[in-house]
This record gives C-alpha cells, structure tokens and sequence, in this order.
C-alpha cells in the first residue's frame, strides 16, 4: 500500500470511477436489471440484489443456469444502451466543478463499463468530457485487479505513486491500492476498507482533489 506522498517535481494525475464516484447511476441500474429480469420471466428484486455482487456472467449463471450466456449479455447490453440513450442521468453535487477545475490532461475515468456509455452518460450530465477512459474493454483484467488502474497511468505516461484514485466501491478501492497509488474513498458513510482518505460526499473532497493535484 502506498502513502500519500508523492516526490517533490512529480506530475500528479487523478484517476476517476465512473458509477457511484461522479455520475449517480443507481436508478439506472436497477432499472435495467429489473427490465432485463423481464425478459428471462425472474424476479426482478431477486435479480438486483444477484447483480449487486456479482459480475454479469456470474449473475446470469446463478439466476438463469440453463440460458446462454451470450444471449443474456447481449440482451444487457440493448438494455443498457437504450438506457444510456433515454435514461435520466444525474452528476453527483461537486462533479462538474471538480473536473472543470482540473488542467486538461491531468484526469482519466477507470471503469467496469464501456466507454460509449461513459460518454454518452457525461453529456446527459453536461459534464465536461474525458480525454482518456480505460474502460472493460482495454484490460484482460477488471477491478479488482490492478491492471486497469496501472493501464490509466502508463496511457498517462506517470508513475502510480504519482496518481490518486477516487472510488466508491471496495472493488474499485482494492484496484487502486494493489496498483501502489494513494485512494480516496467518497460518497459512502462509513470508510471502505482501506482508504487513505475518506469524505461522506463527492462535494466534500472537490478541494482536496484540487489540491492534489496542484502540488
């Protein structure tokens, strides 16, 4: 695990979560799972609280062992696109001053998702556009593993010591300390395990992210 500290001279990035860090998307999710429920004739409540823990593939091998799993992850995926398309989609409180007020270049978005969804949920936000997104599809391996994390920082072209990561989710947290960088955990009451630093809210740790990013 890696301290706070970052040598003297070094250019520091942050290095964003997606869902549940800067764009709430919670609603949304459900949604999804419960129409996506709907077609496979299961329980949508059942279905959600699978889908919480476990990855997609998983989830369809516990709720629905007998399907393909290439046709229940393309039908996620028209669920999930249509939704991206005509969904409501809400920024958390701080998040557009926040990346606004970041220099160009010095963030990236790491997520589990794809990245034309990311990009299509960052304009029903009006929030300013990411110059890099490391999303499922450029790693082999998801969170929790490293690799996304340190995929974001040598696109970037620093150091992991010089990034922070901001994350929600224990996953996204273990992702970021197995990387060796200094994570911050927001919007969340209690502290995820592990955490260098954590805020009740994304809006209470706009100025410290600045900061860091400053020095």
């Amino acid at each position: 695990m890696t301290s706070e500290s970052t040598p003297p001279g070094a250019e520091r990035r942050v290095l964003f979560d997606v869902d549940g860090t800067l764009i709430d998307a919670v609603d949304n999710q459900r949604r999804v799972w419960h129409a996506w429920a709907g077609r496979f004739g299961q329980d949508p409540d059942e279905v959600y609280r699978v889908a919480l823990r476990t990855r997609p593939m998983e989830t369809f091998a516990e709720v629905v062992p007998g399907r393909d799993p290439g046709e229940c992850l393309a039908v996620l995926h028209e669920l999930e696109d249509e939704d991206v398309r005509s969904g409501v989609y809400a920024a958390f409180d701080g998040a557009a001053e926040l990346l606004s007020g970041l220099p160009m270049g010095s963030w990236a978005l790491v997520t589990s998702n794809y990245e034309h969804r990311v990009r299509g949920r960052f304009e029903r936000t009006g929030l300013p556009a990411p110059g890099l997104v490391v999303d499922a599809a450029a790693v082999d391996e998801g969170k929790p593993s490293p690799v996304p994390y340190l995929r974001a920082a040598a696109l970037l072209g620093v150091e992991p010591r010089e990034c922070l990561v901001v994350e929600d989710a224990p996953s996204g947290v273990q992702s970021g300390l197995r990387a060796g960088m200094t994570v911050w955990g927001v919007n969340a009451p209690a502290a995820v395990s592990g955490v260098h630093r954590h805020f009740g809210s994304l809006r209470e740790a706009v100025q410290d992210i600045l900061a860091f990013a400053s020095r």
